[in-house]
């Protein structure tokens, strides 16, 4: 990974809440966010007295790099979401400006954050499908805008054993958006949701109070049979 490839874009624990449908005793739970970018959701969290480690690839780099990519990329995404304003949903972010000051105020927390979240190792640069972490070490793992949005780019054998690897870690796995970059339900949904029922693995799909991309509200949730 090069990090002139990514675009980091960090998100709040109240859009985690919106999106996962957090309640205050999932925040008490022992949490893994696979992709958690530049997101605030960790620390924020950690402020209220509850504990999660997030993996990301982006954590290879240091603060400043990170810092760094975000100041260059941050204006020319926000200009395109200014030109395509009919594929969001201006309801949880009210408009443009909102949704600037939300995103660059979740990468600034994170970034203050970063380098003692390291050393504390809430912040891990760990990748799906495998991960170093213990059998059921996890209460409940989130995936947030990476599986199943980027359907095109990592296919559906991906997606499978990314899940399952979650499944080994955590009790209870959540996934939000079930759409694709291009705002289509992805492929994958069905084909996994099908294997994982025969694999005795419990699914369900929620819909959520979280609508930013047009059409993608919903949310996959995965426990293992018994847990529910």
């Amino acid at each position: 990974m090069k990090l002139q490839n990514i675009v980091p874009w960090g998100r709040t624990l109240g859009e985690y809440q919106d999106m996962f449908l957090l309640t205050e005793e999932n925040l008490q739970q022992k949490i893994l966010g696979c992709g958690d970018g530049p997101a605030s959701f960790n620390v924020e969290v950690k402020a209220l007295g509850g504990e999660v480690v997030s993996i990301d690839p982006t954590y290879q780099f240091s603060k400043d790099e990170l810092e760094q990519r975000i100041a260059e990329v941050a204006d020319e995404v926000i200009d395109q979401v200014q030109k395509n304003q009919d594929a969001f949903v201006w309801k949880n972010i009210k408009d443009v400006d909102e949704l600037y000051t939300t995103r660059m105020g979740a990468m600034r927390a994170f970034l203050e954050d970063y380098e003692e979240g390291k050393k504390q190792k809430r912040y891990q640069f760990q990748m799906l499908p495998e991960l170093s972490f213990s059998s059921n070490q996890f209460d409940l793992a989130l995936s947030s805008h990476f599986l199943f949005l980027y359907s095109e780019h990592l296919d559906y054998e991906f997606h499978l054993k990314s899940i399952l690897e979650m499944l080994r870690v955590a009790k209870e796995v959540r996934i939000f958006p079930l759409m694709t970059l291009k705002n289509e339900k992805s492929p994958y949904v069905e084909k996994v949701i099908k294997e994982l029922e025969v694999l005795g693995y419990e699914t369900q799909i929620v819909k959520t109070d979280y609508e930013f991309q047009r059409g993608a509200d919903e949310m996959l949730k995965v426990v293992k049979s018994g847990t529910n």
